[in-house]
């Protein structure tokens, strides 16, 4: 799957359905949602070589059960200013790759670089 098909299909017929995180308006959006759910956000650097490699492992993470999961994609080159915010937002200080786990409005979880593809997801359902 490329990074810009989001919502396409990957491996053995399972989605992630990726939501472009693109604006400051969105993290008020997260924050609401995240009333009832867990928001996934995951930071990515599109010109780094260990950002990418950890994308894909990340995608084979989600299983059928997964596919309910709220996850928002965020390009941090092209929204430097809404990565900035969201290091600030969530108090949790900046790493490329890295993924967001936000609850009640607050980072319940976050891990970075390779500790990505060792989140239990489940746990987040």
């Amino acid at each position: 799957m490329g990074l810009f098909d989001f919502g396409k299909k990957r491996n053995d017929n399972i989605f992630i359905n990726w939501t472009p995180l693109t604006s400051l308006e969105q993290l008020e959006t997260i924050k609401e949602q995240s009333k009832t759910e867990s928001i996934f956000i995951f930071k990515h650097s599109t010109r780094c070589g260990i950002s990418s490699m950890v994308i894909k492992q990340f995608e084979k993470l989600f299983t059928e059960e997964h596919q309910r999961l709220k996850v928002y994609y965020l390009d941090l080159l092209s929204y430097r200013n809404v990565s900035d915010e969201v290091g600030y937002t969530f108090q949790v200080q900046h790493q490329s790759p890295q993924l967001l786990i936000i609850k009640n409005g607050v980072c319940v979880y976050h891990a970075s670089h390779y500790d990505i593809t060792q989140t239990d997801l489940t746990r987040f359902l």
